[in-house]
Protein backbone atom coordinates (compact mmCIF):
# COMPACT_ATOMS: atom_id res chain seq x y z
CA UNK A 1 0.00 0.00 0.00
CA UNK A 2 1.16 3.50 -0.70
CA UNK A 3 -0.17 4.94 2.56
CA UNK A 4 -2.05 7.85 1.01
CA UNK A 5 -5.30 8.91 2.60
CA UNK A 6 -8.44 9.32 0.50
CA UNK A 7 -8.27 13.08 1.11
CA UNK A 8 -4.76 13.28 -0.34
CA UNK A 9 -5.80 11.26 -3.38
CA UNK A 10 -8.89 13.45 -3.87
CA UNK A 11 -6.70 16.57 -3.64
CA UNK A 12 -4.32 15.24 -6.31
CA UNK A 13 -7.19 14.24 -8.59
CA UNK A 14 -8.65 17.75 -8.31
CA UNK A 15 -5.28 19.21 -9.32
CA UNK A 16 -5.01 16.84 -12.29
CA UNK A 17 -8.51 17.76 -13.46
CA UNK A 18 -7.71 21.48 -13.21
CA UNK A 19 -4.49 21.02 -15.17
CA UNK A 20 -6.35 18.99 -17.80
CA UNK A 21 -8.97 21.74 -18.09
CA UNK A 22 -6.24 24.36 -18.46
CA UNK A 23 -4.53 22.27 -21.16
CA UNK A 24 -7.81 21.84 -23.01
CA UNK A 25 -8.53 25.58 -22.80
CA UNK A 26 -5.05 26.42 -24.04
CA UNK A 27 -5.48 23.99 -26.93
CA UNK A 28 -8.74 25.72 -27.88
CA UNK A 29 -6.92 29.06 -27.59
CA UNK A 30 -4.16 27.79 -29.89
CA UNK A 31 -6.70 26.76 -32.50
CA UNK A 32 -8.53 30.07 -32.13
CA UNK A 33 -5.33 32.06 -32.58
CA UNK A 34 -4.55 30.08 -35.73
CA UNK A 35 -7.68 31.55 -37.36
CA UNK A 36 -6.60 35.13 -36.62
CA UNK A 37 -4.77 36.74 -39.51
CA UNK A 38 -1.44 37.50 -37.84
CA UNK A 39 1.90 38.03 -39.49
CA UNK A 40 3.86 34.80 -39.66
CA UNK A 41 6.42 35.78 -37.02
CA UNK A 42 3.74 36.98 -34.60
CA UNK A 43 1.72 33.80 -35.12
CA UNK A 44 4.78 31.67 -34.41
CA UNK A 45 5.61 33.66 -31.27
CA UNK A 46 2.06 33.37 -29.93
CA UNK A 47 1.95 29.65 -30.68
CA UNK A 48 5.31 29.10 -28.99
CA UNK A 49 4.21 31.11 -25.95
CA UNK A 50 1.07 29.01 -25.54
CA UNK A 51 3.05 25.79 -26.13
CA UNK A 52 5.54 26.85 -23.47
CA UNK A 53 2.76 27.33 -20.93
CA UNK A 54 1.26 23.95 -21.83
CA UNK A 55 4.58 22.13 -21.61
CA UNK A 56 5.31 23.80 -18.26
CA UNK A 57 1.99 22.56 -16.90
CA UNK A 58 2.68 19.03 -18.10
CA UNK A 59 6.20 19.01 -16.68
CA UNK A 60 5.20 20.56 -13.36
CA UNK A 61 2.18 18.45 -12.56
CA UNK A 62 2.06 15.29 -14.66
CA UNK A 63 5.82 14.71 -14.43
CA UNK A 64 5.77 15.80 -10.76
CA UNK A 65 8.52 18.39 -11.16
CA UNK A 66 6.60 20.93 -9.06
CA UNK A 67 7.52 18.98 -5.92
CA UNK A 68 11.15 18.32 -6.82
CA UNK A 69 14.00 19.80 -4.90
CA UNK A 70 15.72 22.89 -6.26
CA UNK A 71 18.78 20.89 -7.36
CA UNK A 72 16.80 19.39 -10.25
CA UNK A 73 16.33 22.87 -11.70
CA UNK A 74 20.05 23.54 -11.55
CA UNK A 75 20.66 20.25 -13.33
CA UNK A 76 18.10 21.01 -16.03
CA UNK A 77 19.19 24.62 -16.55
CA UNK A 78 22.25 23.77 -18.73
CA UNK A 79 20.10 21.53 -20.91
CA UNK A 80 17.58 24.31 -21.46
CA UNK A 81 20.37 26.80 -22.18
CA UNK A 82 21.94 24.39 -24.68
CA UNK A 83 18.57 23.90 -26.37
CA UNK A 84 18.06 27.65 -26.69
CA UNK A 85 21.54 28.09 -28.13
CA UNK A 86 20.78 25.41 -30.72
CA UNK A 87 17.51 27.11 -31.64
CA UNK A 88 19.28 30.45 -32.14
CA UNK A 89 22.06 28.87 -34.20
CA UNK A 90 19.59 27.04 -36.41
CA UNK A 91 17.50 30.14 -36.96
CA UNK A 92 20.53 32.13 -38.14
CA UNK A 93 21.74 29.52 -40.61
Amino acid sequence: MSGHTPEEIHHHVKIYIRVFAALAALTVLTVGVSYIKLPVMAAILVALFIATIKSSLVAAFFMHLANEKKIIYWILLPAVAFFLVLLVLISYS
